[in-house]
């Protein structure tokens, strides 16, 4: 089927749909949150096979744990009719769909991308398309069919959700273009791709997590939730913690730490070069590396001797920025570590390494000093400040935290994005405002404006 026949169907589903009630959206998008939830373990280990990367341990738990997540998020949120009355300004706000949501599925998310978007685009009455990754095909194949099969049942158009069979770089082209907006998670190329398809577009920006160890905090604790965040899923995670920046005079301290909870420390000057070499063998980021464990990524560099179960590999960086590619993102178990005299010096080494690489996306600080925290904040051009927290787990949403639960995530203008923040159903809505007059129209008074 070609990708206008496959658009064709789906807007007619979505007219079908258009006028849903509020219950109806919400059933829509519980069900494939649900299909996904209970067939976690199963989707999880073919996101395994299909992919062939990650852990499957961790993906039956980011399985379960998304799909839990943003339906909990979703199910109480207006997304149909009238949903905002602003009884002070005499206005209304009305929620419409958008239409047809292509839907770009990345290899390292081919499960809770495609239903994360799907429930978002169900939840507002809109039609989804996917297009996803030559490795996630299988996954978002299947999804798909659960997901109709589901809405089936519900008496909904089983044509709401469709996939490309053979998704090329030409099909994904037309789809962005046929569609009404595009939801783009994945590589830069092809996030500027939709964003060059003369549609609306949500794109993600590049991650490159900086995560700073304020000179307050309990080391041991730091050190844990660095390695759960960098280590979930072997480090595919855009959230993932890249560079770790402690203080000078507890960085001998920081490393035990880190040894403590199954981090394995290379600091030998040849080790080093060869770990770099590994990671980015001609200056770009291996993709045999992509998703490996610590150990697998070790080996693949030529370092002997790493334990198999080493949660994390950690590495000084010689330089920020530019000046050592350990410092860029590594989609893989692998944190650079740099020691600062100052928190001051430590934030502008952040800076420097984000504007590098991975502005607008993320930071992350270990800090009980609010005054440091704000600092981090407003010196980082980045839409997340994930604060003493694994950012690899929480910050795409977390029962510990107040980010919005999403896979896909915005790094504003500094990421060459649309939207800054997290992705949710609210990105997918047109709202029409009514404006009555108000019971009092008075002009303000000329002489007190201007002071």
């Amino acid at each position: 089927m070609t990708v206008e026949e496959l658009i064709a169907r789906s807007k007619v589903a979505q007219k079908k749909f258009e006028f849903a009630t509020q219950e109806q959206a919400d059933a829509a998008a519980r069900a494939v949150c649900k299909a996904v939830y209970d067939n976690a373990e199963m989707l999880g280990a073919l996101a395994v096979e299909d992919s062939r990367m990650g852990n499957l341990k961790d993906k039956i738990a980011k399985c379960r744990n998304k799909s839990a997540l943003i339906w909990n998020d979703l199910k109480d949120k207006k997304s149909v009719g009238i949903i905002n009355r602003m009884e002070d300004r005499r206005m209304l706000e009305i929620a419409k769909p958008m239409g047809v949501v292509a839907s770009l599925i990345p290899s390292t998310n081919p499960v809770v991308t495609p239903m994360s978007n799907a429930a978002f685009a169900l939840k507002t009455r809109n039609s989804v398309i996917f297009s996803p990754h030559p490795r996630a095909t299988k996954c978002v194949k299947l999804l798909t069919e659960m997901f109709r099969t589901e809405l089936a049942k519900l008496d909904f158009p089983e044509d709401l959700v469709l996939c490309i069979e053979n998704a090329t770089i030409e099909n994904s082209a037309s789809l962005m273009s046929g569609a009404d907006v595009t939801v783009a998670t994945g590589g830069m190329a092809m996030v500027k791709a939709a964003y060059s398809s003369g549609k609306p577009a949500l794109g993600v920006g590049q991650g490159n997590v900086q995560c700073i160890v304020d000179d307050d905090v309990d080391l041991a604790e730091a050190a844990e939730k660095i390695i759960t965040g960098r280590s979930f899923d072997n480090g595919l995670i855009c959230l993932g913690e890249q560079c770790v920046f402690v203080p000078k005079n507890k960085y001998t301290v920081f490393v035990e730490e880190m040894k403590k909870q199954g981090a394995f420390y290379i600091d030998a000057p040849e080790a080093v070069d060869q770990l770099r070499k590994g990671l980015f063998p001609d200056g770009a980021f291996s993709r045999v590396v992509v998703g490996r464990n610590a150990a697998g990524v070790a080996e693949g560099a030529g370092i002997k001797d790493v334990p198999a179960d080493a949660r994390v590999l950690v590495v000084p960086a010689a330089a920020t920025g530019s000046g050592d590619v350990l410092c860029r993102e590594k989609l893989c178990p692998v944190v650079a570590i740099m020691a600062y005299d100052t928190f001051e010096q430590g934030v502008a080494m952040m800076v420097e390494n984000l504007e590098h690489e991975g502005k607008g996306h993320s930071i992350c600080v270990h800090s009980n000093n609010p005054e440091h925290v704000q600092y981090a904040a407003l010196q980082c051009s980045v839409c997340r400040v994930v604060v003493n927290q694994p950012s690899g787990t929480t910050g795409g949403g977390s029962p510990n935290n107040g980010f919005v639960p999403t896979t896909t995530l915005g790094c504003g203008s500094w990421g060459n994005n649309s939207f800054s923040g997290n992705l949710s159903y609210f990105h997918l809505m047109n709202i029409t405002r009514v404006g009555y007059p108000c019971e009092e129209s008075v002009m303000p008074d000329m002489d007190q404006v201007w002071q």
